[in-house]
């Protein structure tokens, strides 16, 4: 295994520690809700990466802003995966019902908006959910999109787009070696498999254009990388809040 990283247990241990106490003293009225996923992620990274991911990405937030973090849903909308062994999945209408139960929780205990930190781009319903809070009673946001990723990338030295580093490539597998490099094995030096395009990838599901379930090039990530895109995202949510406070 890969040396563990010094953000390592924050990340492998993502539930929060506060009791109600600490909340009330907080007062944080911005809540975070990060949402992973349990989903195959080639030879070399953890079924539970993207909640690793979305984890990090929340607690960074949260050493930079007064928000609230919350558990993460650890299981949603992975039906591409569904070839691979371990792959665990709910439907999208039950991933929006939660949100929505949680969002009504929260505005009750007097949470002004709630942030969806999302790590799973098959988490397509989010999108809607976070659309029809517009017009709701409490305003949401979804958080990175493809925008603010894009930019992480460019600020992190990526070297690697989006749309071809889809999935267990150098993007996660930084994030993962920075903050919980004892779940990255060392195969991910290995484990490229360059795929860009995948235009019936909604109905074939991801094995139509992969055998190990890597679409990317993870043998490119670096711990460094991984600090790098987590800093970028904390500047890219400052955004996201301003809009938020001016609902």
């Amino acid at each position: 295994m890969i040396g563990r990283g010094r953000e390592s247990l924050a990340c492998v241990n993502p539930l929060p520690v506060d009791t109600t106490e600490d909340v009330r003293e907080r007062g944080a009225t911005v809540a975070l809700l990060p949402v992973g996923s349990l989903e195959q992620h080639g030879p070399h990274l953890p079924l539970t990466t993207d909640t690793l991911v979305a984890s990090a990405v929340a607690a960074r937030i949260a050493r930079a802003h007064p928000v609230r973090v919350l558990p993460p849903l650890t299981i949603s909308c992975s039906h591409e995966h569904a070839a691979w062994a371990g792959t665990v999945s709910i439907s999208a209408a039950t991933l929006g019902a939660v949100v929505d139960d949680v969002a009504t929780s929260l505005r009750a205990a007097g949470t002004t908006a709630l942030v969806l930190v999302n790590a799973h781009g098959g988490n397509h319903v989010l999108r809607n959910v976070v659309q029809e809070s517009s017009v709701g009673p409490l305003p949401m946001a979804l958080f990175p999109v493809s925008e603010d990723w894009t930019a992480a990338r460019r600020a992190a030295g990526c070297e690697t787009s989006n749309t071809a580093d889809m999935h267990a490539g150098e993007l996660e597998t930084s994030i993962l070696l920075h903050t919980a490099a004892d779940q990255v094995r060392p195969s991910y030096r290995t484990a490229d498999h360059v795929a860009d395009e995948r235009p019936y990838l909604l109905t074939t599901g991801l094995a139509a254009y992969t055998t190990t379930g890597v679409v990317g090039r993870p043998s490119l990530a670096t711990a460094e990388k991984g600090r790098g895109l987590l800093d970028a995202l904390v500047v890219a949510f400052e955004g996201h809040l301003r809009v938020l406070a001016g609902r």
